[in-house]
């Protein structure tokens, strides 16, 4: 996305939160035709004096009538000889929301939302929340971040791995009315498909084989907050269907139960994935689409925002501790030439790298900048040929296993017994060589270890 927003919606506006669309023609002998709707009826068929001219033969001259009533759309069909259809069933009258599909005759019509880009100038922060930056992209994006906040419109986040879409959530919470409610992150992509629907909705005692008791879904636990979904791509049909429901009546039903419960949660979803290409294919619902998109917000990866690098690797060092002084030098150079497939958060992870390569380090000038797998940018092992070759060895093989294990343990997340797994040395081999170069401290077992086992 070229803009840092769009929107779908007069939320932001003061308004009550309709929803603009348009009619549009997605298959059939008509594909790409498309009218606006409104309050006043549009009129779909055959007849040159329709809205929607449409010429295929199933279709009647005057076949349905379409129009907003708030947020949604009024379907009425027009005693059309073949019938309209939703979902399988012939209708006469129905009300649905933004994004329904429709089929009359052999064509099928979709109430698509209008996306209308959200320009508002830069703001002048150079932060918001967590999110740093004062390259005008970021700028742009903390203007509509700014002005969502104080809404209750859901918000959809797109952006590469490691862009920061779930501190754009947290931050959107912390700045909103809803702030001293809880704030709950599910990560949808990294459960299946069953335990997803629990974590998500709830379950009573006996609702499966193992439901010993019963437990309440994150839905309800963000009941006054927000409930943040990320990779909300990746969630199943139905589990699509069963959230545009929570999205349209604010009601959940935990798996096995007979009642419901009225939520109050704002959401805020993410995707790294194309949702409009999901669309397209059928893999993902556009209703559930266009209801988690009312406002869409596009993060840039760090690549194309190079200029925000100094400004992140001091913020960054200074939460780790390290002199609150602007970032110089070589190192820096390297880091803005660097690609960043995994963005802020390769970023980061190289600066957590260096700290480790670089024990008792106090400024940034300080440490050895690791760009990638087995390479470390930055001053080389050094050789002391004012010594005899046994010991000028001796030196350079302390300093190797020093980096070497500060770089695995650092990678490992300080987990010991992983970084025996990932160099191949013996865990109680590996954490004495530890110990003895001060990466860690403390008691023969570190607190990550006590959880691993024998």
């Amino acid at each position: 996305m070229a803009r840092a927003a769009t929107v779908y919606s007069d939320i932001l506006d003061g308004g009550t939160g309709r929803v603009r669309c348009q009619l549009v023609v997605v298959d059939g002998p008509d594909r790409g035709r498309a009218c606006r709707l409104g309050e006043t009826e549009v009129l779909v068929g055959t007849d040159r004096g329709v809205d929607l001219v449409l010429s295929d033969d199933r279709v009647s001259g005057k076949h349905v009538a379409i129009r907003a009533d708030g947020s949604r759309f009024v379907i009425r069909d027009l005693g059309s000889t073949n019938g309209t259809w939703f979902e399988g069933s012939r209708v006469a009258e129905v009300t649905v929301p933004a994004g329904t599909t429709l089929l009359v005759g052999r064509s099928a019509l979709r109430v698509e939302p209008e996306a209308q880009a959200l320009d508002l100038p830069p703001s002048q922060a150079r932060r918001f929340g967590e999110l740093v930056g004062e390259s005008l992209a970021m700028r742009e994006v903390f203007a509509v971040l700014e002005r969502v906040a104080a809404t209750d419109a859901t918000v959809l986040v797109e952006g590469e791995t490691g862009t920061g879409k779930e501190l754009v959530a947290r931050a959107v919470h912390d700045a909103s009315p809803r702030r001293r409610g809880p704030f709950v992150a599910v990560d949808c992509g990294a459960l299946p498909e069953g335990l997803l629907e629990s974590e998500l909705f709830g379950h009573v005692r006996g609702a499966f084989t193992g439901a010993a008791h019963a437990r309440t879904g994150m839905l309800v636990r963000a009941d006054g907050g927000t409930l943040f979904l990320d990779e909300l791509g990746r969630i199943s049909p139905t589990l699509q269907a069963r959230l545009l429901r929570v999205l349209e009546e604010r009601v959940v039903r935990p798996l096995g139960g007979d009642s419901e419960r009225a939520i109050d949660v704002r959401i805020i979803a993410a995707s790294r994935d194309d949702l409009d290409a999901e669309v397209a294919t059928g893999r993902f619902r556009a209703d559930l689409m266009y209801r988690l998109a009312v406002v869409r917000v596009a993060l840039p990866p760090l690549r194309t925002r190079r200029e925000d690098i100094p400004l992140l690797v001091r913020e960054l060092l200074r939460r780790r501790g390290l002199v609150d002084e602007p970032a110089t030098g070589p190192g820096l150079e390297r880091l803005t030439a660097h690609g960043w497939p995994g963005n802020v958060r390769e970023l980061r992870n190289v600066l957590d790298r260096a700290l480790a390569l670089t024990p008792g380090a106090h400024r940034f000038t300080d440490l050895a900048i690791r760009l990638g797998p087995g390479v470390v940018a930055g001053e080389g092992l050094a050789v002391r040929t004012d010594l005899p070759y046994a010991d000028a060895k001796a030196m350079v093989l302390h300093d190797l296993e020093r980096r070497y294990l500060a770089d695995v343990i650092a990678r490992e997340g300080g987990n010991l017994s992983a970084a025996s797994r990932a160099s191949g040395i013996d865990r109680k081999h590996l954490r004495a060589l530890a110990r003895k170069h001060g990466l860690v401290d403390g008691p023969d077992r570190d607190p990550v270890d006590l959880d691993e086992g024998d």
